[in-house]
């Protein structure tokens, strides 16, 4: 079992209480409280934090203030202090620490944390917080230690490599944050005991096989059987393990260059 030192990291405790709200967490199911994610509830109280991924203050200028933990994410969200006295969080990113000057701005100085549109960075660029649009919030690229990096522009589109390895492109007037996200050590981390996973609201996962033929398609037998069918599926009979699910008439595949690489 291992874990991240956040003392070393970590600059302040308690959240800013203008900023968060609690709520009754969903956990997986809908309105009728039907499940519709499996391996969901429980887990340690936690409460929401307003995180600004619109970032629709422009040319205004702010102050990081502190580096904290978010139980709803990866990444380190830092409190950010605008120069009209305005309070927000913000996904950080790696290595900026309180005192530093922040800004959004067409006209920006290339530095981590600044939010530029993708038109004005330059090739070899890494980025994070990337919108789809020059009006949209910021969609792409946000868990701890990813980053995406901008490999060209052409006619009036930004061409990027995305952490999974797809390139695709994206309009030029489409705003993006300079850097890399903060946390980059949290794909590290081992959880190590199920008690641990059932303190972040993760539920166990049970075999197919284990189950009864009535609950899966892999269920009864007696003893410990094969899989006994064609091709591999899941617990509603649907394909699984390489195949394709992605609509094929969705609206952004033109944009995309080469598909994301299989693991």
């Amino acid at each position: 079992m291992t874990g991240i030192n956040y003392r070393e990291l970590l600059t302040r405790q308690n959240p800013e209480k203008s900023l968060v709200f609690g709520r009754k967490r969903d956990v997986g199911r809908n309105s009728f409280g039907r499940i519709t994610t499996r391996h969901k509830g429980g887990g340690a109280k936690r409460l929401l934090r307003i995180v600004d991924f619109k970032f629709d203050k422009k040319n205004v200028p702010g102050r990081i203030e502190s580096v904290e933990y978010d139980p709803n994410r990866t990444a380190f969200i830092g409190l950010v202090t605008y120069k009209d006295g305005e309070k927000r969080y913000m996904v950080l990113p790696r290595d900026v620490r309180p005192g530093r000057e922040i800004l959004a701005s067409a006209k920006a100085p290339i530095l981590p944390g600044n939010r530029l549109p993708l038109g004005e960075l330059p090739s070899g660029t890494l980025v994070y917080n990337i919108s789809l649009s020059a009006e949209g919030k910021a969609a792409l690229v946000r868990s701890a230690g990813s980053f995406a990096e901008i490999i060209a522009h052409d006619s009036g589109y930004a061409t990027l490599k995305l952490p999974s390895g797809e390139v695709r492109k994206i309009k030029d007037d489409a705003w993006a944050s300079i850097g890399q996200v903060s946390n980059e050590e949290h794909n590290l981390v081992v959880i190590g005991k199920a008690g641990r996973s059932r303190r972040m609201g993760v539920r166990p996962t049970v075999r197919g096989s284990a189950m009864n033929p009535v609950d899966h398609p892999y269920g009864g037998g007696e003893g410990r059987t094969l899989r006994g069918t064609r091709r591999p599926k899941n617990k509603w009979g649907k394909g699984t393990r390489g195949v394709k699910t992605r609509n094929k008439h969705k609206f952004s595949s033109r944009f995309i260059i080469s598909r994301r690489t299989k693991n």
